[in-house]
């Protein structure tokens, strides 16, 4: 249990770094119970974090991760753009995860975009009445 806390805690530490000189990165692909790759390009003061897969309750807690570390970090950034164009599912837990980044971003004066939503995740952010909490995005444009 130590060792495995100790290589999750190595894994973080990379992905911070990797975060933080604004290289794209991957997570997630080598967990067995995951089905959710992260990806984080940076540019300039915005920050587009790409998933692809399934967000559901055991890969919600490294996308709140990610982009706590993005919204709190000590690099200033005016935009995030959560590009959902890959996944193919999503469950209330990713919602959750979304709903605070964006109550986060707010008071920080950082604009959170949603882009690509399409099929059972749009029908989802629809249903709950959560869409027009979003500023969404529609195709690759990224962030304006």
């Amino acid at each position: 249990m130590a060792a495995r806390r100790g290589h999750e805690r190595g894994s973080r530490d990379q992905v911070a770094q990797n975060r933080e000189r604004g290289q794209g990165l991957k997570s997630h692909g080598n967990s067995p119970t995951s089905h959710l790759a992260i990806a984080v390009d940076r540019s300039s003061m915005q920050v587009i974090v790409r998933l692809n897969g399934r967000i559901d309750v055991d890969s919600s807690p490294d996308i709140r991760n990610c982009l706590l570390a993005i919204l709190s970090g000590k690099q200033s950034v005016h935009a995030v753009t959560v590009d959902l164009s890959d996944v193919n599912h999503i469950e209330a837990s990713g919602i959750a995860t979304l709903v605070e980044a964006l109550k986060i971003a707010g008071p920080r004066q950082i604009r959170l975009h949603l882009q690509g939503l399409h099929g059972s995740a749009l029908r989802l952010f629809e249903v709950t009445g959560l869409l027009p909490l979003f500023e969404t995005i529609h195709g690759e444009e990224g962030v304006a």
